[in-house]
Order: C-alpha cells, then structure tokens, then sequence
C-alpha cells in the first residue's frame, strides 16, 4: 500500500498494490465529501478512499466479472448511505493488511450504524486491551474509507481525533449517521460511546 497525501500534506488514502495477475474494477462516485474512488478486485471490496484534485489514472480495470460486479456493487451502496437510506453495507471485503489490522478493521465493520467506540474500546473487542494506540494506527492504514467505518472511532475523551480523509471528513460522516454533535460530547451506553444531542 502506498500512502496518498494532497497538496497541503493531509492524507486522502492508500493505493492498494494488484498482486500479480489480478483483475481489479475501479468504479468513481460523487458524494458530498467529494469523490469517491472504489477498486475491487475478484474477492471483494479492496479500497475505498477520497480522490485526489489531480487524480492519475488507475490503471486496467475489468469490463466484466467478480470484479466490476463488487465495485458496481458498492458504488451503488455508498450512493444510498449517502442518500441516508443505507445503515449497513453488505458488499463483500477483501481485506488486505497485516493479521492485526485485519482484525482492527472486522472490529470497525461491528460498531453499528449511529454509534461511535474509542480506540480502547476497540482493543479492548480484540482483547488486546493495552494496543489503543496500534489500533489508531491500523485505523489510520484503513484503506476502505466509509464502507469500513474507521470514522466511528474517537478518542476516550470523546473527542474527534484522525481520520485519513480529514477530521472535517469525520464530522461530517458522524453527523450524518447520529445529526449534529453538540460539543463533540458524548454518553456512555452499553460500552459503546454515543453522541448526545
């Protein structure tokens, strides 16, 4: 994976390697983020990230097969989250990343629609309660935005805190998931961390 960066330094994403021989699709939606650009390959999902201003191409895709049929699959998915009438997508992953950030990232795809965790509570769920930071890490390495909701994770103070795409990015996907954050406070429910409004 290679790290993609804007003009002004803040990170947009990572670039997920083909491996050898491997048919990929690449589908591009407009959200109210900006755009989005989907790459999926014959297993699944395999990146989801914020297009750059200048984006270069992406190489061969796939006209037909596995491929193109999951990223049609979550560009239609995306278009109806943003539409607020999808709580939960059912696109198939294919997640790549190291055994841990794999399972950093099953964690982020189990906290429900409208609640936020922190990055305790997340490793806590992988019972490495003392990997908080390590999972901020992972999360940071996320490479399917959105889809893998990284942006449900905050800091234990409740505060916003990292998010690849931008901490505006973050708020904005909270708030269209829980309305609008009132001081970025939070209430403790059921371990789980929920906005008050």
């Amino acid at each position: 994976m290679d790290l993609l960066t804007h003009a002004d330094g803040h990170v947009l994403g990572w670039r997920i390697g083909r491996r050898p021989g491997e048919a990929t699709a690449t589908r591009s939606l407009r959200s109210p983020l900006g755009t989005l650009v989907v790459t999926a390959s014959e297993r699944g999902v395999v990146g989801c990230r914020f297009a750059l201003e200048r984006d270069e191409g992406h190489g061969p895709s796939a006209r037909d097969g596995p491929a193109l049929a999951h990223a049609r699959r979550a560009a239609d998915e995306l278009d109806e989250y943003f539409a607020g009438a999808r709580r939960q997508f059912g696109v198939a992953l294919d997640l790549r990343g190291t055994p841990f950030q794999i399972a950093a990232w099953r964690v982020l795809c189990e906290i429900p629609f409208g609640a936020v965790i922190s990055y305790g509570e997340q490793a806590a769920r992988m019972e490495r309660p003392d990997a908080a930071r390590a999972v901020g890490r992972a999360n940071g390495a996320n490479p399917i935005a959105v889809i893998v909701p990284c942006h449900r994770v905050v800091a234990s103070t409740g505060r916003l805190h990292g998010y690849a795409g931008g901490l505006d990015r973050k708020r904005w996907l909270l708030e269209h998931e829980v309305g609008p954050l009132n001081g970025s406070a939070l209430e403790a429910t059921d371990g789980a961390l929920l906005w008050a409004r």
